[in-house]
């Protein structure tokens, strides 16, 4: 079951084995639905402007001088007022730069925001979620917060391969009779990307009442990012992203998710209404009104992400490929980890090695400039080549 990035009809019988994917209680309800759209909704259907804004309870005669002193008049404005929550802005320029319908987007505070709230919308308490043993590990605390059963996968792992197993995580899906399966593509820690046609047979191998969460936090970082093919609306799959990464706005929690609008329809039923802020709309837009920018960024993330990656073979690292803005290197084992990752924490440098004990014998390091700094990382490179 597929559909082209543009075509989103589906047949009667389609959207019912997929609506079936669905929270029990959402299923059972037409609402809720949003009681306070906004100003910018209430606008587009007026079809008129409206300047005289006394009934929003906001506090809009605030001076905001200290605010103002610090950061200028254009963000002590945009603080005074809630954001559009429908995200009408972001979403037409997203879709435009991405070749989707509007309603195949969705906006929400970062990609961690969306996974919660694909959590809401198609689990019930005690549904089971199928994900890998040390993946991003955000996911698990909102699975174990929604009160789901979850079951790890471990990784599939041999010579200069580390990533999550596609076959067991759908063989597990179908024997636990799971609700969901998480999958990051690329991965993170490994920093693996399984292509698109393995995905979409994950997807196929589902049980028709399981959905695939695909957490692309990383995408900006395929050789094919930009390319309509890859944004594609997969029926059956929740697609996460994030303004964090490739754009650089972390501090300020934009994401977005690609799925079907039907999806959408009950995604919205449980989403904070204002959850995405004035300001960081408004940096969102001006990151996609300058692409040029982020590809720049991208393209020198990328070759500092390789340098690093070479640098820390000459020092005998098993580094693994990485599609992503970070190197991730495996150690003979988790002791070695730890005390190396201990010797930098104590000279004030952060890396990070994972917690789940699956994956601890992993380092992951960002590919920023300073990493790349002549003895900034000699600390790890003694480590590798002492053996301890």
């Amino acid at each position: 079951m597929s559909v082209a990035h543009g075509d989103v009809s589906l047949s009667r019988q389609s959207i019912g084995i997929f609506m079936s994917r669905f929270a029990r209680h959402l299923e059972r309800q037409d609402g809720p639905h949003n009681p306070f759209p906004g100003l910018q909704a209430l606008e587009r259907k007026l079809g008129h402007a409206l300047p005289h804004r006394i009934g929003s309870n906001e506090g809009l005669d605030m001076p905001h001088r200290a605010l103002a002193a610090r950061f200028g008049h254009e963000v002590a404005n945009l603080a005074r007022t809630y954001g559009d929550a429908e995200a009408w802005q972001v979403r037409e320029l997203l879709a435009r730069s991405l070749a989707l319908p509007m309603e195949a987007l969705l906006i929400d505070a970062g990609a961690d925001s969306l996974m919660a709230l694909t959590l809401r919308a198609l689990c019930d308490e005690g549904s089971t979620v199928i994900t890998s043993a040390g993946t991003y590990p955000t996911w698990s605390y909102f699975v174990r917060g929604q009160g789901c059963r979850q079951v790890e996968i471990d990784y599939a792992s041999g010579p200069g391969h580390l990533a999550p197993d596609l076959a067991a995580l759908a063989e597990a899906a179908r024997r636990e009779r799971a609700r969901v399966v998480y999958l990051a593509n690329p991965d993170n820690p490994s920093g693996h990307l399984h292509g698109d046609a393995d995905v979409l047979a994950l997807r196929d191998a589902l049980p028709d009442e399981c959905a695939l969460v695909l957490d692309e936090a990383y995408h900006d970082f395929r050789d094919d990012a930009w390319e309509p093919a890859a944004s594609a609306i997969w029926p059956g799959v929740i697609r996460l992203r994030t303004f964090s990464k490739a754009h650089g706005l972390a501090g300020l929690r934009v994401g977005y998710a690609i799925a079907t609008p039907e999806t959408h329809a009950m995604l919205m039923k449980v989403r904070i209404h204002y959850a995405v802020s004035s300001l960081a709309l408004a940096a969102a837009e001006t990151m996609l009104h300058h692409p040029d920018e982020t590809r720049e960024h991208v393209a020198a993330v990328i070759a500092r992400r390789d340098a690093l990656s070479d640098w820390l073979r000459e020092q005998g690292a098993d580094v693994l490929p990485s599609i992503t803005n970070f190197v991730s290197l495996r150690l003979a084992n988790a002791d070695q980890a730890v005390e190396a990752h201990r010797r930098l924490l104590a000279e004030g440098t952060l890396i990070h090695r994972p917690a789940h004990p699956a994956l601890g014998h992993l380092l992951r390091i960002s590919a920023l400039e300073d990493a790349l700094v002549p003895g900034r990382l000699e600390t790890l490179a003694s480590a590798l080549q002492s053996g301890s």
